[in-house]
């Protein structure tokens, strides 16, 4: 007489396995948004940074910073230094290049660029971690999370 000896699991224990799953990919996903929230900030703040050191840089060869726009946007680049400069493109004034590229926000949120007078600015990029120990309250709709991170001279 043989026995048959039936291997595999139960529907009960493909269930239970099945429900873990669920509730540690519940756990799991809401960290990971987080985590790529703070990974885009560090990348605005980086942005920041470096057009910080391109607009000193334009600002010892002119004595002044760019203008500014209405729409926020530099006014630095062209053969005079005067026109404006885009988003994603070199920041370029005369035969002088300041930066190869002008960096963009990660998720297309406009960094806004204000000239306060010939000796200050305000760069201003709108962040997504709200809890940001660098996070300032937002003025104005330009910004969907109500906090920025601002750099001046």
């Amino acid at each position: 007489m043989s026995t048959v000896t039936k291997k595999g699991f139960t529907l009960i224990e493909l269930l239970v396995v099945i429900s873990l799953i669920g509730v540690l990919a519940v756990l799991v996903l809401p960290n990971l948004n987080a985590a790529r929230e703070r990974g885009r900030d560090a990348a605005r703040k980086s942005d920041l940074k470096n057009m910080q050191t391109a607009l000193r840089l334009y600002y010892n060869d002119y004595g002044k910073y760019p203008m500014s726009t209405g729409a926020f946007e530099i006014s630095g680049c062209g053969v005079q230094g005067t026109d404006t400069c885009l988003w994603g493109l070199p920041f370029e004034a005369a035969s002088q290049t300041y930066m190869n590229k002008l960096p963009a926000d990660p998720l297309n949120v406009p960094y806004r660029y204000t000239r306060i007078d010939a000796d200050t600015y305000t760069l201003d990029a709108c962040l997504e971690n709200k809890s940001d120990d660098k996070a300032i309250v937002s003025t104005g709709n330009w910004c969907p999370s109500g906090v920025m991170f601002e750099i001046k001279p």
